[in-house]
């Protein structure tokens, strides 16, 4: 029996706060083989990417504590190294591909510097040397023209896009044991299906090890050699993955494997539209030289009209960068379009920024990175109460406060925790808060840019029941953007397939699933 790339042995974890030690992670142990993935699945919250950051030791200590077990790479305890030797090991022997690429990104260093950065700690390689490698790698985990893309910034690119550059960051050293925590989360489905081949085809060429998080089950069973299921802190199911499919033991695994999406669109009353939306075109200036002229225009939306009734929802779906995103900044008035908007028989579209006030809270958004979209520095309680504050000045503090509890009991988050700060969540729990913030205005339309992304498959068909429940009673209309097209299909009434800015097909939802008439469509639907 060979030595294990990777031994966890009865790893125990907590985090102290207020002289309190909460337990995460219970007495959990998993061996990974070279040549080998490990899937860890589970729910938010279950302790799978402290897990995944403690064999790196990223976990800062306080308020982390290690109060039991070993984490051995290649036999050598992890947790014993001293500050050279993890040096040496992360980045480099391990690397680990982050579930929030914005985050982990430098917003001021453009992806070339990043990417090279990698290359010079690691390998000691020359910049230009390194630019060949840089290259081969962003065309390999799918990145467009990646020789243009090199002096963008991350802000510049599409959530997708930024993922891409996390994962070609990861692999450029090829590791000897890579983490991958959510790794295809924003990625659709085409792609997700490119990043899958490629790290299958890595894993066989230098005989690497692969830990891979996430919660999207239909991966698992492609990519994944064993699974183990986490559930409070705890492995409570751990097998061979066509195993584990076909006779899962374990009441949870159960649960999971049953939390697929499920139903359809609720029956629609025949309703005046509520937006209206004509030939939205959106240009980004591409700007060169000292002086950073325009020389051209880049269109990330070419041409885009559609109507949205009340108690309706539409379905924008599409590869990253197709301009999914940009029509949601587009339909907010956060960034300059071409075309018509028209909410409520008002025309946004010639509306200055402080006319469009008071239409903020009958219009909301939950982003697609809530790491990035909630303050750090408020407690979630200020976080989605602060709507309120602006909207809604007649409420006093009790009052506000109870409606943050019951907004934060409809999303599924624990009223109790109201007074915790966004990083003391884990990355789904953290979007619900995100969606729990627009609810609570009681909007009219709500965009959605990838809500449920982050989120594991039970809390998905939970959120998707609750969107359903509060259309139905207040009658909302979404805008829903997503490459998860079986979430597209359980929810949206219309869809709206976009590649590369421009619409490729256009229809009642069900009718565009059951006979797609373009082969792209077909494509994304083969693959889903």
């Amino acid at each position: 029996m060979t030595t294990p790339l990777l031994a966890i042995d009865s790893l125990s974890i907590a985090f102290r706060q207020n002289g309190v030690e909460r337990r995460v992670v219970d007495n959990l142990s998993l061996q990974v083989q070279a040549g080998e993935t490990l899937a860890l699945v589970g729910e938010s919250g279950s302790g799978k990417s402290v897990t995944a950051l403690s064999v790196m030791r990223l976990l800062p200590t306080p308020p982390a504590v290690y109060q039991s077990g070993r984490i051995l790479f290649e036999g050598q305890d992890v947790l014993q190294a001293d500050e050279r030797t993890l040096r040496g090991l992360r980045g480099n022997r391990i690397a680990m591909i982050f579930q929030e690429p914005m985050v982990s990104l430098n917003p001021l260093h453009s992806i070339e510097k990043q990417l090279y950065e990698v290359l010079s700690l690691h390998r000691g390689a020359r910049r230009e040397a390194a630019r060949g490698d840089i290259l081969a790698c962003l065309d390999r985990v799918g990145i467009r023209n990646a020789a243009r893309r090199l002096n963008d910034y991350p802000h510049q690119l599409s959530g997708g896009e930024r993922q891409r550059v996390m994962i070609a960051m990861a692999l450029l050293t090829k590791p000897d044991l890579l983490i991958a925590d959510e790794p295809t989360t924003a990625l659709d489905v085409t792609v997700q299906a490119q990043i899958l081949v490629l790290l299958k085809e890595l894993k066989q060429e230098l005989n690497m090890g692969l830990l891979f998080i996430t919660h999207n089950l239909r991966i698992v069973r492609q990519l994944a050699d064993n699974v183990l299921v986490m559930h409070n802190g705890q492995g409570v199911e751990h097998n061979r993955t066509s195993s584990l499919f076909n006779a899962p033991q374990h009441a949870y695994t159960q649960q999971l494997l049953n939390s697929e999406p499920e139903g359809r669109a609720l029956p629609l009353a025949d309703t005046a539209p509520l937006l209206r939306v004509e030939n939205l075109r959106v240009a980004f200036p591409i700007r060169r030289g000292w002086l950073k002229r325009t020389v051209d225009n880049h269109y990330a939306l070419k041409s885009l009209s559609f109507s949205l009734r009340r108690g309706e929802s539409l379905g924008l779906v599409g590869e990253s960068g197709s301009g999914k995103s940009t029509t949601g900044m587009a339909l907010l008035r956060l960034i300059n379009s071409q075309g018509e908007i028209w909410f409520d028989g008002q025309p946004l579209h010639d509306w200055q920024r402080k006319q469009m006030l008071p239409v903020r809270k009958r219009i909301q958004v939950v982003f697609q990175d809530p790491n990035s979209s909630l303050n750090p520095r408020l407690t979630v309680m200020e976080i989605i109460a602060e709507g309120l504050a602006v909207h809604f000045p007649e409420l006093d503090a009790e009052a506000r406060e109870a409606r943050v509890q019951a907004v934060m009991q409809e999303v599924g988050l624990d009223p109790a925790s109201r007074f915790r700060y966004p990083a003391e969540f884990s990355g789904g729990q953290r979007q619900r808060v995100a969606i729990a913030r627009a609810l609570i205005l009681q909007p009219e339309l709500v965009i959605l840019d990838e809500p449920t992304s982050s989120l594991d498959r039970s809390v998905q068909k939970q959120i998707l029941t609750l969107l359903k429940k509060l259309q139905h009673e207040h009658k909302l209309a979404y805008l829903f953007i997503s490459h998860d097209l079986e979430v597209v299909r359980a929810l949206c009434h219309q869809v709206v397939v976009l590649r590369q800015g421009e619409v490729v097909e256009q229809g009642e939802c069900e009718a565009v699933f059951t006979t797609p008439r373009e082969a792209y469509t077909r494509q994304l639907l083969t693959l889903a």
